[in-house]
């Protein structure tokens, strides 16, 4: 079953949880250090991608919007005499308060396949910069896990936003339903994969009739699930059975 782990004030304070820890790693290591878990990035490069990201953001939510904002640059701009890691303060600082202020409700453009409405933002930066957090921990030689209430709902994001829009690493024609069991979150989601589309199941309405029962089970903490659906990790770190050759289906990353 999918479910919001929180609110905006939820995924606000993961972010400011998530976003010093970020910044303190980065802080830690040369800018061309390697990040292991983004092959071809070094440090520089993820700083510079997740202060573009808090600059687009904050370029358009809360100002009512719902058509598109012009592409995000890749890479953004380094004003003059300012670090990487300059500009991501600057970007994370700007959206942090931006969000303070923010009406969850109001209208606010997405990519995803459903409402137009600006929550949608708090809790996409707050597991993008979890992410990139652990990302940026690793590159150090460290990747505390991602909080478990976090990690769930970092889950969810991947299984009824990502996976419904069509943000897969890789096209294919999956057919069965994944299980997959949080060990610490004491959350368990069913997903149905049929060819190109996914369907996320209520385990509160399955009726034994159902043609629900699992080809694939994977159980882990939560963070090393979100984890795994993000390309961080092998699946084969949790505990999986069945066909394992679903679990590709489920890869945003």
């Amino acid at each position: 079953m999918s479910r919001l782990q929180g609110s905006k004030d939820f995924w606000i304070g993961a972010l400011r949880t998530e976003g010093p820890a970020f910044a303190a790693a980065v802080a830690e290591a040369p800018p061309e250090t390697p990040v292991l878990s983004c092959p071809g990035w070094t440090v520089g490069d993820l700083t510079l991608h997740l202060a573009g990201i808090y600059h687009w953001v904050g370029s358009f939510v809360g100002t009512g919007e719902t058509s598109a904002p012009p592409p995000r640059p890749q890479p953004p701009e380094i004003p003059p005499g300012m670090s990487p890691l300059q500009l991501w303060q600057q970007g994370y600082d700007q959206l942090i308060t931006r969000f303070d202020g923010l009406d969850p409700e109001a209208p606010a453009w997405n990519w995803a396949p459903q409402p137009k409405r600006a929550g949608f933002w708090p809790r996409r930066m707050a597991h993008e910069t979890a992410v990139h957090r652990w990302d940026a921990q690793l590159a150090i030689a460290s990747g505390e896990p991602i909080e478990a209430k976090l990690a769930a709902d970092g889950v969810s994001e991947v299984l009824d936003t990502w996976l419904p829009a069509g943000r897969r690493r890789t096209p294919g024609g999956w057919h069965g339903v994944v299980q997959l069991t949080s060990t610490d979150a004491e959350q368990q989601w069913y997903l149905r994969l049929r060819g190109e589309g996914v369907a996320l199941l209520d385990t509160a309405t399955i009726f034994d009739h159902d043609d629900h029962h699992a080809r694939a089970q994977v159980s882990g903490t939560a963070s090393d699930l979100l984890l795994a659906l993000w390309g961080r990790v092998s699946f084969e770190t949790l505990d999986v059975a069945g066909d394992r050759a679903l679990l590709e289906g489920l890869r945003t990353r």
